[in-house]
């Protein structure tokens, strides 16, 4: 052997035993809907597990995080509980578009306390909210903004309910904000994800919302403009087999076919 082969054998094994190493010193910046944290933290372990890439995860409002993205905060991906606020942050250019997917669907559900005497509400045309509140308050996010407010509003609306209970709604900055209102017992009834509600033993689920009571609940998922090169295998792997069976586990609805 030359010693010029010798040399390209030494840097051969010297780059491979520096790979992992290298992976562990990689993180991906997730901004992340509040509701996905328990799932989004089990996918991300299980990644990191394969990978030594590592996260820095930021759960809020998807309203909140796609206006700190709009003004430079430096994530990688987001994920948003709606296709409003991901349209929001692409057409201020953060986002890079062409990876973009619907990934998952959620529903809607009308929550109480644990140890609440309210059971089994039928939520169809007409059902009184405000009456079944009594003189308790009502949690969901910001009508206004939160993407789980949002839904909320547009299913009372539909059903009838929202002119009589809108004075006895609380409303919270995200919808695990609003989950922690029902299971201490601030609020006699929350409006959530049934996603956040099976994560939660302080409350139970009375009641779910019809489908066609509101716009269908679509996460959408994607790389930013500023994402680093490892993003776009992050993403392949939330549309992995693996991502899948986790993301069912929390309840969440996969809206596309498995790549791998």
């Amino acid at each position: 052997m030359s010693r010029l082969s010798a040399l390209f054998s030494v840097l051969l094994v010297l780059t491979a035993s520096l790979s992992p190493a290298a992976a562990e010193h990689k993180t991906i910046t997730v901004f992340a809907a509040a509701s996905m944290k328990n799932a989004l933290d089990e996918v991300d372990a299980a990644y990191t597990a394969k990978t030594g890439v590592k996260f820095s995860v930021s759960y809020a409002a998807s309203s909140v995080l796609a206006k700190q993205i709009e003004q430079g905060a430096p994530a990688d991906m987001f994920v948003s509980a709606d296709t409003d606020w991901m349209d929001y942050a692409t057409s201020k250019k953060a986002i890079n578009e062409p990876t973009r997917v619907n990934l998952l669907g959620n529903s809607i559900v009308l929550i109480a306390p644990k140890d609440s005497k309210i059971d089994n509400v039928t939520i169809a045309q007409g059902f009184d909210l405000a009456k079944l509140a009594g003189d308790g308050r009502i949690a969901t996010g910001d009508v206004k903004s939160v993407p789980v407010g949002k839904y909320a509003k547009a299913a009372l609306e539909k059903l009838g309910a929202w002119q009589a209970a809108e004075p006895k709604f609380a409303m919270a900055e995200s919808v695990r904000a609003a989950l922690t209102l029902v299971a201490r017992g601030e609020a006699n009834l929350g409006i959530v994800y049934s996603t956040d509600a099976k994560v939660e033993p302080g409350v139970k689920i009375v009641g779910t919302f019809p489908a066609d009571s509101h716009p269908a609940i679509i996460y959408p998922v994607a790389a930013t403009t500023v994402a680093k090169g490892e993003t776009s295998d992050y993403l392949a792997f939330l549309r992995s087999t693996a991502a899948k069976t986790i993301l069912e586990k929390y309840g969440f609805k996969y809206l596309v076919s498995p790549t791998t």
